[in-house]
């Protein structure tokens, strides 16, 4: 699921931003608390928590993550083979916590996966949890669904098995410090081994004709005059073999459900050509070259995250994610099976502290691998789950495009009256006969995206347009064609 993150460079949260993403969280009844039963039944759960019999404390597990993260759903350990390559990918076993039908299993529905504010996170599952017992703390004793991925010389999938275990995670590392080990040969021989199966499956992945979206932050910083700037931080090449392991495991999950016919599966639509088309306008208006022989994922791959109109254009790609959604079957494999983005079939299954449908897939996967019926609990909820998680996408889709256009037009709102020269990306009804008077409109400096109104709005036509609203409460920004 693409992400927009935003984050804040100040220890201050700007005064309009707490306004407007507190009226936010009011109208889409989002709730950080959680009910005394919850909290209480959190509680003795990690306090009763039984460790698995199997031991695989010996493994060295080491997590990668953004600074600072206490809900950490990973550890993993690469290890070299004579033919290839042996992943070990360690999944915290929320299942172990969370009793079917209980208080924090019911609000773990109500809610469907953690959400992401600049100054804070909105957690599926209460902190005893999600930031203690269940998280791959390190030095901690945990409970984790252990993920076996081999992998032949050329990083493809040659066997696939999941089990319970109890690990001890060695180290927390952030990205930067992964990086800068790797960077300046420190590393361990797992880390030198992440590097290489990530090349490999990032190889692999534009082979089958997938693409996966670099998507930077936004930064929010005080400039010399006192006024808030945008920058934007590029991901670092181990995020990208990072998230390639995540989605290895995805992969298999898919498969050992799909031979089980029974899961459920994430799916995305090929992208309608009237998407592609804004796309392309969106390109143009931000100056960046799209030649009319390149396809959506090789174009992809030209775009440089640090380069700001670059960031701004990866993020109107995530546009052609907003068909996803999920498949559940039990008996028979349904129709449409296929992520077009990835270029594979998928599921969602290594993030389960964040997203409720990874425990049911884990579930299913540790059944399918120990050749045993798939508990009743899981087959109970199956037919249910897309359209939870379609709610939930719904409100996180909701609320991550409100913090995205609170933070924008905080940057904009001192500059209202100004001209704007950018490009006219959408229109309301483009097939009408009549020339169109609003729609969104690209500027290129500083790349954000509003409200346009004028008179015969044309899709795709350059335009010089006057900032006219800039609410960094409503998160409104709207322009004017003279």
């Amino acid at each position: 699921m693409p992400a927009r993150p935003v984050r804040l460079q100040t220890p201050a949260v700007p005064a309009p931003l707490a306004q407007g993403i507190a009226a936010c969280e009011a109208e889409l009844q989002i709730v950080d608390e959680f009910a005394p039963d919850v909290l209480a039944e959190a509680e003795r759960s990690a306090a009763q928590v039984v460790l698995p019999e199997l031991d695989l404390t010996h493994l060295e597990l080491v997590t990668i993550d953004p600074p600072g993260s206490r809900d950490l759903d990973q550890a993993l350990l690469v290890e070299t083979r004579r033919a290839g390559w042996r992943v070990h990918y360690a999944i915290a076993d929320v299942a172990s916590f969370v009793q079917p039908g209980g208080a924090v299993d019911a609000e773990a529905h109500r809610r469907g996966q953690t959400l992401y504010a600049p100054h804070r996170r909105i957690g599926l599952h209460p902190p005893a949890l999600s930031e203690g017992a269940a998280s791959l703390l390190p030095g901690q004793l945990r409970p984790a669904v252990v993920w076996q991925l081999d992998l032949d010389a050329d990083g493809r999938l040659t066997a696939t098995s999941c089990r319970r275990g109890r690990v001890r995670s060695r180290e927390q590392l952030s990205y930067e410090q992964a990086q800068a080990r790797l960077d300046d040969g420190t590393a361990s021989p797992s880390l030198q081994g992440l590097r290489t199966v990530g090349l490999l499956r990032e190889q692999a992945e534009r082979s089958r004709g997938g693409v996966s979206l670099p998507i930077p932050e936004q930064e929010v910083h005080v400039a010399g005059d006192g006024r808030w700037e945008l920058a934007y931080r590029s991901p670092l090449p181990v995020e990208g073999w990072n998230a390639q392991v995540s989605l290895l495991t995805g992969m298999a999950a898919a498969e050992l459900m799909i031979s089980a016919e029974v899961g459920v599966l994430r799916t995305l639509p090929p992208a309608d050509e009237r998407s592609l088309r804004r796309l392309r306008e969106t390109s143009r208006a931000l100056g960046i070259d799209w030649p009319p022989g390149l396809d959506y994922p090789q174009f992809v791959r030209t775009l440089d995250p640090g380069v700001p109109a670059h960031a701004a254009m990866l993020r109107a790609c995530t546009t052609l994610f907003r068909g996803a959604g999920y498949a559940a079957f039990d008996g028979s494999v349904p129709e449409v099976v296929e992520h077009a983005a990835l270029a594979c079939r998928y599921a969602h299954t290594t993030a389960p502290l964040r997203r409720l449908v990874d425990r049911y897939v884990l579930e299913i996967c540790l059944a399918v691998c120990a050749d045993r019926p798939v508990p009743g609990w899981v087959r109970q909820a199956l037919a249910g789950l897309p359209a939870t998680m379609a709610a939930s996408g719904r409100r996180a889709g909701q609320y991550e495009r409100r913090v995205v256009d609170l933070v924008e037009a905080l940057v904009l709102a001192p500059r209202m009256g100004e001209d704007f020269r950018g490009v006219v990306v959408d229109v309301d009804d483009p097939e009408a006969d009549a020339a169109a008077t609003r729609g969104r409109l690209v500027v290129p400096e500083p790349a954000v995206e509003g409200e346009v109104s004028g008179s015969a709005l044309q899709l795709g036509a350059e335009v010089t347009a006057r900032l006219e609203l800039a609410d960094p409460v409503e998160g409104r920004i709207r322009f004017v064609v003279a």
